[in-house]
């Protein structure tokens, strides 16, 4: 009985170490919120920050496999941001998802130009977002049939 207790702490302590974390800085609280609930749904491990400033303490903190960054944001903006973090050697290969309101063909140019791996617009589909979360952190699909 003991062995199957242990076994069982043990999977549950893999299966913590094996979730992915992933950075989500945006200022609306509601939007947080949303992708908490649909990230961790998903199996992954959040964290959060409300503006760019505290992104990049937040990314230095936990060191995320993923950053799905708001571009409007107040102190630093996102576009700031990411400049930042791809200065960092740590984050140079780290995927940033821009997930912002700015759509136009040249907001999705000036996102991947600052260091952005792909661009997602709001309002966004769900299954979009954890596609993309999903291709960019194991090269497979999580959502199947879309």
């Amino acid at each position: 009985m003991e062995d199957m207790k242990t076994r069982s702490i043990m999977d549950e302590q893999t299966s913590a170490e094996q979730k992915k974390h992933i950075l989500v800085v945006d200022d609306s609280k509601d939007m947080r919120v949303l992708m908490e609930q649909l990230l961790e749904k998903a199996g992954y491990r959040v964290v959060f920050a409300e503006d760019g400033q505290t992104s990049l303490t937040q990314a230095k903190r936990y060191h995320p496999d993923l950053i799905l960054m708001d571009l409007s944001l107040p102190d630093i903006d996102g576009w700031e941001a990411v400049g930042h973090l791809r200065k960092m050697s740590e984050f140079r290969t780290t995927p940033i998802i821009a997930v912002t309101a700015h759509v136009a063909p040249f907001d999705e140019e000036r996102a991947m130009a600052v260091g952005c791996t792909a661009h997602i617009g709001k309002p966004f589909d769900t299954r979009v977002l954890l596609r993309e979360v999903a291709r960019l952190l194991t090269g497979r699909s999580i959502v199947h049939g879309t």
